[in-house]
């Protein structure tokens, strides 16, 4: 049975003023008149039931979840007891949909990005299942295209579009030389984040190479058999709480031997910052971009002017290379090579 996790908690914190805790870029219609979590729930309809899509969140953001999706029935919306990263969020919410499912197949997804070629996405995820009922753990690596520097990577055999192939290793985030070696190289892809997987095989990886996690998975399986109908959510907070702070790659991905591979190219884009307005939106003249705000430019070139349809008026005199993003009662002034600083930022907000 092919389900779908789809992560939904993310902070969005590149994506400050725009995104906040209550309403991250998740929740966000800003390169489309849907959402990006809407984007993404639509864009795998075409492949199960809507029962067969989860969505994991937290309590300080489903609110905005529901009013965004009120399709959604609560039985497929999974609360995250705690921040405990990414290994605690896919065990605990696989483990959740395993009480609906005998040993299904899950693919988890991130509500966030962007892919324009739809079709293409669900024929590789149908390639993908096929692949985890060979009790492999599957990724999908992205063809890259330039020498990125935000991305981790995949190396690989080789790198022939959708077919799947064994991994080499992970790869870190790595300097503008590394990346542009790896492009060079042909066999190293981006590390999209989309993993597919039966649960039982999931179960058996963390047994081997993250045994924190499988402990504390067990204790929390026992604990909701044990008292159906209680909330599940506040039933296990305190036990979720130790879980080790890990992400599904360094307490699975790194380590286990039966990761393969199936090399993409469907127009995906994670969204990471604001600099993915300049792969997603036309620019003007001067190679301004501008989206929902009305801008005046005088000798100012190069320049990301954003906001969620504000009525204000942006003027710009001799300004290069800037991010300027309006929301409600904030204003945003950034240089674009210190967009990763925004996190920095809102410490002192």
């Amino acid at each position: 049975m092919l389900t779908f996790l789809i992560m939904a908690g993310g902070s969005g914190e590149r994506f400050w003023p725009l995104s906040t805790k209550q309403k991250p870029k998740q929740f966000l219609k800003i390169f489309n008149e849907k959402s990006l979590i809407r984007l993404t729930y639509e864009r795998v309809l075409p492949l199960v039931e809507k029962n067969q899509i989860f969505i994991a969140t937290n309590e300080i953001q489903l609110s905005a979840l529901k009013d965004d999706l009120p399709e959604v029935e609560d039985s497929r919306i999974i609360i995250e007891p705690a921040f405990r990263d990414t290994a605690a969020a896919i065990a605990y919410g696989s483990m959740i949909i395993s009480k609906y499912y005998a040993n299904p197949t899950i693919c988890v997804l991130a509500s966030d990005h962007l892919i324009s070629e739809e079709e293409e996405f669900r024929n590789v995820i149908r390639l993908a299942e096929q692949e985890a009922q060979k009790k492999a753990i599957v990724t999908l690596g992205i063809k890259p295209t330039y020498p990125e520097t935000g991305y981790g990577y995949i190396q690989v055999e080789q790198s022939n579009l959708n077919q799947p192939t064994p991994s080499l290793g992970f790869k870190e985030k790595p300097a503008l030389d590394t990346a542009k070696t790896y492009l060079a190289s042909g066999n190293y892809l981006w590390n999209s984040g989309m993993f597919i997987f039966d649960y039982f095989t999931l179960l058996d990886a963390l047994k081997k190479h993250s045994p924190n996690h499988y402990t504390i998975l067990m204790k929390v399986t026992q604990m909701i058999h044990r008292n159906q109908g209680i909330s599940t959510a506040h039933l296990v907070k305190d036990e979720f709480q130790n879980f080790e702070k890990k992400s599904i790659d360094f307490a699975v991905m790194e380590y286990a031997d039966n990761i393969i591979v199936i090399p993409s190219n469907f127009g995906w884009n994670d969204v990471g910052n604001f600099l993915a307005f300049e792969e997603l939106c036309t620019k003007d003249e001067n190679e301004n971009i501008i989206q929902h705000v009305k801008c005046i430019c005088v000798d100012s070139k190069n320049n990301i002017v954003v906001s969620d349809h504000t009525k204000q008026r942006v003027s710009l005199v001799g300004v290069e290379n800037m991010i300027i993003v309006l929301h409600d009662t904030e204003i945003l002034i950034c240089a674009k090579e210190r967009n990763q600083d925004i996190k920095k930022l809102l410490k002192l907000l």
